[in-house]
């Protein structure tokens, strides 16, 4: 059971480490897809996804739902977050320069935010959640390097796709509320089983892996994928929608583009430039305005005054 006023140090501090497990993806892939095939690659991550978290649930003796209505959620929230999402990202991804796609690609918080505002017809924390989706994307934009948004309108159905899986990823931050009777392990699991029942079949009839010969080095990295950056860091993203929220969660994707730079920077040697910094700290104030957005607003609001009922003279 979760605390009803989580530590937010400790689920801000998660925020990061999800962070990172996303953005460290990206390396990852990059090696891995250099000798599998990027279907065949999705179907593995989720197949080895669904594997660990299965073996997890069975370790823990927890239980699967029983019932075909929650079955039915877990396919709409794999449809969100892995299925539709990878799908559209990826072929998106073939026209857009990948500093355009990475901000086009934070803007999921903005559309959390919009979705909430006029589906649900409320927002929480008012203008403030909404400064910090604006400064998260801002600090993207710096991080990434402003010249990147010359592009924009170039490829504009490559880009659509991009803002698709953004609205997807938003999609599945709202929606992901519904599983909020589950555990994040059993959450985290149901989808990518749904997501392994399309994906890998798939992958098998268009690519034939028996045919493929990758290297150690390029099975290490899909394996590191699925188990860390997918399994885990779905265990850590189902547990933060019930603690910080949709957007609380989504604001992850900014923190996303600032730890691929500094992995870089560590790793690499890459050059750390002062734009670099500036955008690195917007994401961060964006995420904090976000999650501190109700302690803001509350601030603001004045004490409630009780009414004063006038006291009964004493009949003499």
């Amino acid at each position: 059971m979760f605390q009803t006023k989580p530590n937010l140090a400790l689920e801000l501090t998660l925020l990061a480490v999800l962070a990172t497990l996303w953005g460290g993806s990206y390396v990852l892939i990059k090696i891995a897809v250099a000798e599998i095939p990027p279907l065949t690659l999705i179907g593995f991550r989720v197949g080895i996804a669904a594997l660990f978290l299965c073996g997890l649930i069975i370790w823990q003796a927890g239980r699967f739902p029983r019932d075909g209505n929650t079955w039915r959620k877990l396919f709409i929230q794999s449809v969100f977050n892995s299925l539709g999402a990878w799908t559209v990202l990826a072929w998106g991804q073939q026209f857009v320069d990948s500093g355009l796609a990475s901000v086009l690609n934070s803007t999921s918080p903005v559309f959390v935010y919009l979705f909430t505002l006029v589906v649900v017809g409320r927002s929480n924390a008012g203008p403030y959640k909404l400064l910090g989706a604006l400064l998260g994307i801002a600090g993207v934009v710096l991080i990434v390097g402003p010249g990147v948004l010359a592009g924009l309108g170039d490829q504009v159905a490559g880009q659509l796709a991009i803002l698709a899986g953004a609205v997807l990823y938003a999609g599945a931050a709202l929606y992901g509320r519904q599983l909020s009777h589950l555990s994040p392990g059993v959450s985290a699991a149901g989808t990518m089983i749904w997501a392994s029942i399309f994906l890998i079949p798939t992958s098998i009839i268009i690519d034939r892996p028996w045919n493929l010969s990758p290297s150690i080095d390029a099975v290490l990295a899909a394996v590191t994928l699925g188990v860390f950056c997918t399994a885990l860091a779905l265990l850590i993203y189902f547990r933060l929608l019930r603690t910080l929220g949709s957007m609380g969660v989504a604001s992850q994707s900014y923190l996303r583009a600032g730890i691929g730079v500094l992995l870089g920077v560590g790793l690499l040697g890459e050059p750390l430039t002062l734009s670099t910094l500036t955008g690195i700290f917007c994401a961060i104030l964006g995420v904090i305005a976000i999650n501190l957005a109700p302690v803001f607003s509350s601030s603001f609001h004045p004490p409630a005054i009780e009414p004063s009922v006038p006291k009964k003279e004493k009949s003499s």
